[in-house]
């Protein structure tokens, strides 16, 4: 055999080899990218369920949850009121017209029961509501207050990823975790929408 076929084998044997390196690299980084979404949306999908419960435990409370315990708590054993709300327009003789809306309770409903039932979730684990998927373990972070707007205080909340998995939303100590609700402002969306 001439050096020049031995070249050429060796040469083809190499361009094999890193080729199929190349081709293994990006697909690597394809999984890890679809790993990403998909740890991403059940993250997302915890903080719809959490701001969910926050909503709900407002509605009853006043006030949003500071904390899990308390969050987990109401979605235990709290009720959710249901409400009808009649509204009535009468005309007036000199046009001008009048409402009156009036409200019903009809009954009640286990918050878990309404929120979190078999047909909308059915691997609903409450045990396992506030832990971060992805994170080995870890929480979400709680945040309820009360802020003053246009003289009058409303409640706030957020619900965040301590920390996120994603290197984008890790940047700047972690600013664009994933999150619901805000501190400064009375928002119940998510970052992501």
């Amino acid at each position: 055999m001439t050096l020049s076929k031995i070249l050429s084998i060796v040469f083809l044997l190499a361009a094999l080899g890193l080729g199929y390196r190349l081709y293994m690299g990006v697909d690597e980084v394809v999984e890890e990218e679809k790993m990403l979404e998909r740890t991403e949306a059940r993250i997302i999908e915890k903080l719809e369920m959490l701001r969910d419960a926050q909503i709900a435990y407002q509605a009853s409370h006043g006030e949003y949850a500071s904390n899990w315990n308390d969050l987990r708590e109401f979605i235990e054993d709290g009720r959710i009121y249901i409400v009808q709300r009649t509204e009535t327009t009468e005309l007036l003789d000199y046009g001008e017209e009048v409402t009156t809306v009036t409200l019903d309770t009809l009954g009640s409903a286990n918050v878990q029961d309404s929120l979190f039932n078999e047909n909308k979730y059915p691997d609903f684990n409450l045990d396992l509501l506030n832990v971060v998927p992805g994170s080995g373990g870890k929480t979400f972070e709680f945040f309820a207050d009360k802020i003053e707007r246009s003289n009058r205080e409303i409640a706030v909340f957020e619900i965040r990823d301590p920390a996120p998995i994603n290197p984008e939303r890790r940047r700047n100590n972690n600013e664009k975790a994933l999150r619901v609700g805000s501190r400064t402002d009375s928002s119940t969306s998510g970052n992501w929408e």
